[in-house]
């Protein structure tokens, strides 16, 4: 009996360390005292912060079913964006979200505030996703289920790979917007270290995207669910852990390769007597722009028996942390096909004179197209009258809209 009871407070006292621990861990991250060189690796803290999680015990409502963490950017986001409504007694609000993982529901509970954040920079990504991929036969289509994209993730696909880099990169870019306009408790403004090409003269400190927050947060989030499962070495399933994890990584680094300093004159009637600079974050449509390039130029891979990832065929380059990677070839998405989600191309819009990907021909493949003449309305004939208005009229023309069989 007295050993058991040792074993209890021993136990007990753990907890309290591991919290004390926890606690003072969370006041060293506000700090935020992390220089750009060092952005691309843990902090001890933030290691010590995904382990805690891991070996936490779970809620006993967390929610475990398959599904995908970007449902915070779909039907997750209006959770928290109306948090009263799905308030169900003392029940935690992160078992409310169908799709996360245990370890990111653990640190949804941990950091409440990030996740409306999270789920903005989620629908960030999908909408990005959706806008790069419009003239594509797969056009990122989401479902009505926590899987947002269906089946089609399943598969170790180039689609896969740029899903979760522009999903990892959209929150990256929300978090660190996020702190810098103070939504956050645990981050404020950048504490990036002035570069050293910026003119001696110029002062560096305007409140600046915290990107380096932003990076380190989302790598602890949407890693963790890879993180958290152990694979047999050289598996299948272990090789496309590692590629979401590689891809997750190339995504955040997208953000940070596009951020530039920006900076701004004061002075009386536009001196510039004064120059104050500070880190920026790039839109995400050009981020966009950049991850789609690297989806274009993505190298296919395969896991060895060691449990890496090496280049399928070695005549091509070894990719860099910046590049996609991806284990199968791609459906050709033409026809409708449940078991892969493909919704196929019947009825899409086409461009008859395009020999791009958008064209009739490849877009229809080879099905052939129908045209169909509709009449549309559009301003013309526009003029600005000073000061200060524009006049239009409304002119009506007939166009030709082609789709494919």
């Amino acid at each position: 009996m007295k050993a058991k009871q040792q074993l209890t407070m021993d136990s007990k006292q753990e907890r309290r360390d591991g919290r004390a621990q926890h606690i003072k861990c969370q006041r060293r991250i506000a700090d935020d005292a992390v220089p750009t060189d060092s952005l691309l690796s843990y902090s001890s803290c933030w290691t010590m912060m995904i382990l805690l999680v891991l070996h936490a015990p779970l809620p006993a409502t967390c929610s475990t079913a398959i599904g995908n963490w970007m449902n915070l950017g779909v039907q997750g986001y209006e959770v928290w964006r109306n948090p009263q409504l799905y308030m169900v007694g003392a029940q935690p609000l992160c078992t409310q979200i169908p799709g996360l993982s245990p370890g990111q529901a653990k640190l949804c509970q941990l950091y409440q505030d990030h996740m409306s954040s999270v789920g903005r920079g989620a629908r960030a990504g999908i909408a990005e996703c959706q806008w790069q991929f419009r003239y594509r036969r797969w056009n990122c289509s989401t479902v009505e289920d926590s899987t947002v994209f269906g089946p089609v993730l399943q598969i170790g696909s180039r689609e896969a790979a740029f899903a979760h880099s522009i999903a990892a990169a959209g929150v990256v870019h929300s978090i660190s917007r996020a702190c810098r306009e103070g939504q956050l408790s645990s981050c404020g403004c950048s504490r990036a270290l002035r570069p050293k090409n910026l003119n001696q003269e110029w002062i560096w400190g305007g409140c600046g995207d915290n990107i380096e927050y932003g990076y380190k947060f989302t790598q602890g989030f949407v890693d963790v669910r890879e993180r958290e499962k152990n694979y047999k070495r050289g598996s299948r399933e272990q090789g496309r852990s590692l590629m979401n994890l590689h891809n997750n990584e190339a995504g955040r680094r997208a953000v940070i390769k596009k951020a530039r300093v920006t900076c701004k004159c004061h002075g009386v009637s536009g001196s510039c007597s004064l120059v104050t600079c500070w880190q920026q974050l790039a839109s995400f449509r050009e981020i966009g722009d950049f991850m789609k390039d690297k989806y274009d130029g993505a190298t296919e891979v395969r896991v060895n028996k060691r449990g890496r990832l090496q280049v399928k065929n070695a005549q091509y380059n070894l990719p860099t942390a910046n590049d996609l990677v991806y284990l199968d070839e791609s459906p050709d998405y033409c026809l409708r096909n449940k078991t892969i989600g493909s919704f196929g191309t019947y009825g899409r819009p086409c461009n008859r004179t395009s020999a791009g990907m958008d064209g009739c021909n490849l877009m229809c493949c080879g099905r052939g197209y129908n045209t169909l003449k509709t009449t549309v309305k559009e301003r013309c004939k526009c003029k600005f009258h000073w000061c200060c208005h524009v006049e239009c009229k409304t002119c009506i023309k007939t166009v030709d809209v082609h789709t494919c069989k």
